[in-house]
């Protein structure tokens, strides 16, 4: 998730060494209760890179415990605002200061792009907690001019012990996402990292524990989620949950907590974002933010613009220059700084994008290009492009999460927000015109949680992200982020 600006290219350097990494609870670095562990894989080369202490539902209990003495007993409920938003403010610098060591180690276990980790994924991070660090101090609630002799005010607290379940497409700005706002308005965490990608949350913690957080206001519990993920969806300690993925599994843990304790609930899903090309659209842009929009990070974005609905004028001039873009994509070593496309995630996420990609074929949508696994080993995928692609196509409706892009024609602005509304999701969606009109009506009528006009994949901490429909409850980043961690409580004062 970054602003569509060219890569710079780093200098060259060696995949990082890891060792067998433990859990992270009250502040020690611990085996699993179990003595469990499981293998972290190099999508590059499918080859393992560590062992991981494997967290269930014993471990998310010893998590949770440490989170509730550290929220009610320890320091931090005790602690300044002010200097929480210092800590945050120390964590920022010291994940600055290490930031090659991330950047690599993200791109060893994730198998993005070095020059991608390092331009967009740090950077991002880092903004992040230090938006958040200024916030610390600035969360504050209201007089209420109440009928009556009574003094009325509102306080905005800390919900309390906060389960948090993260992705693998971006670990490192996933946890900063969840991060931030939680610790910023004096909530402990117990954290799930993706059984795919859990080393930059793990070397993370060890940066929290520099910063000088308090033993268990963070706790880092790596595992599977039919596991360590329900036991946290359905603890009953834990007052609020945080999750970011798919969304059958947000409804998964949406169940789970509704039948524990009705613990707080915040869901940033799936989506199948429609990106609309008008003939009067500068098209080169058009082309280079649409590529952008579905190819960066392997295709493995939450928002990428899957559907790209290009207007009949410029259909075939827009498909071409598509095609000379796709084909001449360098695919390879992800610490290669030529590289721009990397391994997908894993075996399980490369065989259900080929199904994908099956799928489109048999159902008749006309591919231009790709299709095909690349190398002797590794996860990799060609660059695929379909045309002729029908609204009811399987590759039209459910999230791919691969580099395939679905090209669609269509006619007039009445068809294209009829049929880009056509879907049960409402994450993101883009615009490309010269029209202002066009422009704000389309951003007016797409069912989405952001719209891009005439760019994509722009981010900033400032500005609230989620979705509509399927695509989740409540907002991450900016002040609306907030909301997802406090509670309002209301005072009466009789002066009478």
């Amino acid at each position: 998730m970054a602003t569509a600006t060219a890569s710079p290219k780093p200098r060259t350097i060696k995949p990082p060494q890891v060792k067998d990494q433990p859990l992270l609870i009250g502040g020690k670095w611990l085996d699993s209760v179990s003595g469990k562990t499981f293998a972290t894989i190099n999508p590059a080369t499918g080859e393992t890179i560590c062992q991981v202490a494997e967290g269930d539902k014993a471990d998310v209990d010893l998590a949770v415990k440490a989170a509730r003495k550290a929220f009610e007993e320890g320091p931090w409920s005790k602690m300044n605002a002010s200097d929480r938003g210092r800590l945050i403010n120390k964590l920022a610098d010291l994940i600055e200061e290490n930031q090659e060591e991330l950047a690599a180690l993200e791109s060893l276990d994730n198998g993005k792009p070095y020059r991608d980790a390092s331009a967009a994924d740090l950077p991002l991070t880092i903004k992040c907690y230090r938006y958040y660090a200024g916030w610390a101090d600035k969360i504050h609630g209201k007089t209420i001019p109440v009928d009556g002799p009574f003094f009325c005010y509102t306080r905005h607290e800390p919900v309390g012990v906060v389960g948090q379940i993260i992705p693998w497409n971006f670990p490192l700005l996933m946890q900063a996402w969840k991060w931030g706002p939680a610790l910023a308005t004096g909530c402990t965490v117990v954290l799930k990292p993706a059984e795919q990608t859990p080393l930059t949350a793990l070397r993370v913690g060890q940066l929290a524990q520099e910063a000088g957080f308090p033993d268990g206001v963070i706790n880092i519990v790596p595992g599977f989620g039919p596991t360590a993920g329900a036991a946290l969806s359905s603890h009953m300690d834990v007052d609020k949950v945080a999750f970011t993925g798919e969304y059958i599994t947000g409804q998964i843990v949406m169940e789970a907590a509704a039948k524990s304790n009705l613990k707080r609930v915040s869901l940033e899903l799936g989506g199948k974002s429609p990106n609309v090309v008008f003939a009067d659209a500068d098209l080169d842009a058009a082309v280079e933010g649409a590529y952008f929009g579905l190819f960066f990070n392997q295709g493995q974005c939450c928002c990428a613009g899957s559907r790209v609905f290009v207007e009949d004028k410029v259909h075939d001039q827009f498909v071409d220059k598509m095609l000379k873009k796709a084909k001449s994509r360098k695919l390879g070593d992800p610490f290669d700084p030529e590289t721009e496309q990397g391994p997908q995630v894993s075996q399980e996420q490369c065989d259900r994008i080929m199904g994908y990609i099956s799928a489109g074929k048999k159902e008749g949508a006309k591919m231009l290009i790709g299709g095909n696994r690349v190398g002797e080993k590794g996860y990799y995928i060609e660059p695929t492009v379909f045309t002729d692609v029908k609204d009811d196509m399987k590759i039209a409706k459910e999230e791919i999460f691969g580099p395939v892009m679905n090209i669609l024609r269509f006619k007039d602005m009445d068809e294209v927000v009829r049929r880009g509304n056509k879907t049960f999701y409402g994450l993101a969606a883009a615009v490309w015109t010269r029209d202002i009109n066009k422009a704000h009506r389309l951003a007016n009528s797409l069912r989405a949680g952001t719209v891009w006009i005439n760019c994509y994949d722009v981010f900033d901490a400032a500005a609230p992200f989620g979705g509509f429909k399927m695509s989740g409850i409540g907002r991450e980043l900016g002040e609306y982020a907030l909301e997802n961690y406090t509670e309002v409580k209301t005072v009466y004062v009789n002066l009478g």
